[in-house]
């Protein structure tokens, strides 16, 4: 009885031991949505520490403060480093104003500190040139059936002009040269 009783004991532990081996280890703890997010500043509630096997590369470890949230997220999507706005230093009198470039491969030919213009163009008319000189702040890589996402400093009146361009037309970018 004994024997019986040793051997019970040594194939329960064996197979807790089999059962302990092929469990996943548990992952690293990373930022992930907590609901699906839209882009925008980050608020309390937005985000949730939960582990996983192979975070991706720049996943977030602890929530960001005052984090403005570039792109839409899904809930349990992990928050890395290029979803989020860097915190941008605009000089008195500019504004950080968004604009949809209609050609999504235009837009990847800038990035932040290129200086560019902006043209649209409306059904039958030729194309005008409506911001000139302006510096791209960002370039979310949000692409959908109206275009590029890319974030400018404007004056005011040029990111009302750039409203009121997109409203109706389609906007396009000229590349400046970089200053020798």
């Amino acid at each position: 009885m004994r024997r019986r009783l040793i051997a019970a004991v040594l194939a329960a532990t064996a197979t807790l031991a089999a059962l302990l081996a092929v469990l996943p280890e548990p992952g690293t703890p990373v930022v992930v949505a907590a609901r699906d997010l839209s882009p925008g500043t980050l608020r309390e509630g937005d985000l949730r520490l939960a582990p996983l096997n192979a975070p991706p590369d720049g996943a977030l470890r602890a929530p960001p403060t005052g984090g403005v949230l570039a792109v839409p997220m899904r809930r349990g999507e992990p928050l890395t480093d290029v979803r989020l706005l860097h915190p941008v230093r605009l000089a008195p009198g500019l504004v950080a104003a968004p604009v949809r470039i209609a050609d999504p491969d235009a837009a990847k030919l800038i990035k932040p500190g290129t200086t560019i213009g902006v043209l649209a163009a409306w059904e039958g008319q030729s194309a005008q040139l409506v911001a000139d000189d302006v510096t791209v702040l960002s370039t979310p890589r949000t692409q959908d059936d109206q275009g590029a996402l890319i974030v400018l400093a404007t004056t005011t009146t040029q990111a009302a002009q750039l409203a009121a361009a997109q409203s109706g037309g389609r906007l396009s970018v000229i590349l400046k040269p970089h200053p020798v």
